[in-house]
């Protein structure tokens, strides 16, 4: 890994059609896969958590998905091998915690 500092990234993955269950399974292995490619070459990225957007149907319309990474490039790179559309990268500051 290099001594690149890691940074907070927001990711939204918006759907042009719902995805089942299953397509939503296949895409975090190749995820996983993706963030093992990179690693393997020495890129740190970390891939903390997922949250799964719904419409009133329950169909699942969308992702939020939280990383740690490098850099914008790095989740770019992650999305283009993982063959996952990102519809925005939002780089993350401080959380604030509610009740």
């Amino acid at each position: 890994m290099t001594d690149n500092v890691m940074r907070r990234f927001l990711v939204l993955r918006e759907m042009d059609d719902p995805i089942s269950e299953t397509d939503l399974v296949a895409a975090i292995e190749a995820s996983g896969r993706a963030i093992t490619e990179l690693r393997t070459e020495g890129v740190d990225i970390r891939w903390n958590s997922l949250e799964v957007l719904r419409n009133e149907d329950n169909s699942i319309v969308g992702i939020f998905c939280h990383y740690l990474a490098e850099s914008e490039d790095v989740i770019e790179d992650h999305a283009e091998r993982a063959n996952s559309p990102i519809s925005k990268i939002i780089p993350q500051s401080e959380s604030m915690r509610g009740e």
